[in-house]
């Protein structure tokens, strides 16, 4: 009876699942018929064009088609309507694959979850959105994962550091929000990062403040430790240098003391020197401790239990600058369940990433095995042309003694 209900609650659960965007790439160019390349322009110059591919190395070759980034140095602006809807009251999450095949050395690979009423041909990074999510590579420094909430009007960043993956391969990030304004990140789907929007951002002001009408009595003591006034420094501590002549040093014997002045052996740490004499620390008599100035409330305070939720969403969206393109997106997810996110993961990623491993191994044996064998080529032009060279010389040699017998 018990097997009975838990099947009976998974189907309920699937059929109550609302996906509000799926996006597969799977349908050839019909992708170009659902996103809109803005025509807004960033710093005089167009926004740059994605390309649909599966890359040079892949698992399926039509399961693994994405949008991938196709012009250096460009920013790109791209949208997708969505279904319309709120995630009050719900779970929501964001999923997509990033591939950065281009071994990628400065480049965005995020995506956002925009409002219904995001003008598509004038969206720009300027443009409002209300989640930000997924890589952030440059260099060797900036390797993380964005998880960027708008509330009321300002952008609020994640104060942990999640490491995002930064390979040639293709990886999967899950953003789960949750009505108890809880969250997870999952890369690949293992779980990377969790825990409270309210502990790990900051949305809202201190609850309490220091009271400014307190400030701390002008007696005070909050030093624990003082000088001792019984410790005196002796008397001969000052009679030490801290260097003296080098014992070793040797006056060079071409040196002239009517050119070049009186000779003086150059000087080194005096091993015997104590240093700056300090009288010893004693515990305060006075110390008091730390003052602490107390709390009020913050007037400026107002809870919030509804941090998580956004009414107006209606579309993704990337808004990306790479100085290096080839970043290949697919398998984009917006839902309120985490068992649609994780099927797709597992008919997508899961069932193709060995494949796609294998096939990347094996091009970077074959690419390694054609440098080596290039790298082997040139030396052996090189020790052939040098021969040649040394053939070269022992002719005119052999032409040189021929010449000096005959004369």
């Amino acid at each position: 009876m018990k097997a009975v209900v838990v099947v009976l609650a998974l189907i309920v659960a699937t059929v109550a699942a609302e996906v509000y965007f799926k996006e597969t790439f799977e349908d050839g160019e019909g992708w170009t018929k659902r996103w809109v390349q803005s025509a807004a322009k960033k710093d005089g110059q167009s926004a740059g064009t994605f390309k649909l591919t599966h890359g040079e190395f892949y698992g399926d070759a039509n399961e693994d088609k994405g949008i991938q980034t196709a012009q250096d140095a460009k920013f790109y602006f791209l949208t997708a309507k969505t279904k319309p809807f709120s995630n009050k009251g719900k779970k929501l999450v964001l999923q997509f694959s990033v591939k950065h095949e281009q071994n990628i050395d400065c480049g965005g690979g995020y995506i956002k979850l925009l409002p219904a009423d995001t003008d598509q041909k004038a969206f720009t990074g300027d443009s409002e959105y209300a989640i930000m999510f997924g890589p952030d590579i440059c260099g060797t420094s900036t390797k993380r994962v964005h998880v960027i909430f708008t509330y009321k009007g300002k952008n609020h960043l994640i104060k942990k550091d999640i490491k995002c993956e930064s390979d040639q391969l293709t990886h999967v990030y899950t953003l789960i929000v949750n009505p108890d304004n809880t969250y997870e990140v999952r890369i690949d789907g293992a779980k990377k990062e969790s825990g409270s929007l309210f502990e790990d951002w900051d949305f809202l002001p201190a609850k309490t403040i220091p009271d400014p009408s307190v400030s701390k009595p002008a007696d005070w003591v909050d030093q624990p430790k003082m000088d001792d006034p019984d410790d005196v420094k002796p008397a001969d501590w000052d009679s030490i240098p801290k260097e003296i002549p080098d014992p070793d040093a040797a006056k060079p014997e071409d040196w002239d003391e009517e050119s070049d002045g009186a000779w003086e052996a150059p000087k080194i740490p005096n091993p015997e020197w104590k240093g700056e004499w300090k009288p010893k620390q004693i515990k305060n008599p006075a110390y008091k401790g730390k003052w602490v100035q107390p709390e009020i409330p913050n007037p400026d305070y107002v809870a919030d239990d509804e941090i998580y939720a956004y009414e107006n969403l209606g579309a993704v969206g990337f808004d990306l600058w790479q100085v290096k393109a080839g970043t290949i997106f697919d398998n984009i997810i917006v839902t309120d369940s985490v068992q649609e996110a994780e099927k797709l993961l597992a008919d997508t990623f899961t069932a193709n990433k060995d494949d796609e491993k294998k096939m990347f191994d094996e091009q970077q044996k074959a690419k390694r095995e054609k440098e080596e064998a290039e790298r082997k080529a040139a030396e052996e032009k090189k020790a052939a042309e040098k021969d040649d060279e040394d053939d070269e010389d022992d002719e005119d040699d052999d032409e040189d003694d021929k010449k000096h017998d005959e004369l």
